[in-house]
């Protein structure tokens, strides 16, 4: 059973053997869920519209292995989540996120530092019980039910002081634009 929205199971069943108008039917039906999934995880609207690209690019390319053709939003939750996850991780690191054989400017080169830079500073405002949290589960990557143990927390008291910390950060991002 599909979630409501989500492209129907029948066209899952066609894009998986290949069918190519059936994968661009696919591809354009999941967009609108794959950009909420990506505005609601990652740290910045230009991260969110990049993970969200990515992750329908990775739909096109790999529909055909994914298994359980009801499993389609699920699967596609998870790869949004990873590329915001890299996204993040590159940027509290202050590593490129530049392709291979792309030319990067001096400009865009200060200009990503400097993003790092205020995520990681927007990160370090938040109350150590939101930081430990945020740090855990999205730079590090962690399970849900790991933090939540390691920090001797329930998985819903972890969500919660997890969905805080993402709001704050992205408030603190806001405003500081605003300046």
């Amino acid at each position: 059973m599909t979630e409501a929205g989500w492209p129907r199971e029948a066209l899952v069943v066609a894009a998986q053997s290949g069918d190519q108008e059936a994968i661009a039917a696919l591809v354009s039906g999941s967009h609108p869920h794959v950009q909420r999934f990506a505005r609601s995880l990652c740290a910045s609207p230009e991260d969110a519209e990049d993970s969200a690209q990515e992750a329908l690019i990775i739909l096109y390319r790999k529909i055909g292995t994914l298994r359980a053709s009801g499993a389609l939003a699920s699967w596609m939750f998870r790869i949004v989540r990873n590329e915001c996850l890299r996204r993040a991780r590159r940027a509290f690191r202050g590593d490129e996120l530049v392709r291979p054989g792309a030319v990067v400017s001096a400009e865009d080169d200060v200009l990503r530092g400097l993003e790092a830079q205020r995520v990681a500073a927007a990160i370090a405002e938040l109350p150590g019980d939101q930081r430990r949290v945020l740090i855990m589960r999205d730079i590090q990557g962690y399970p849900g039910r790991a933090v939540a143990d390691a920090l001797g927390l329930s998985t819903a008291a972890m969500k919660s002081r997890l969905h805080r910390a993402r709001t704050t950060v992205r408030e603190l991002l806001l405003r500081h634009d605003d300046h």
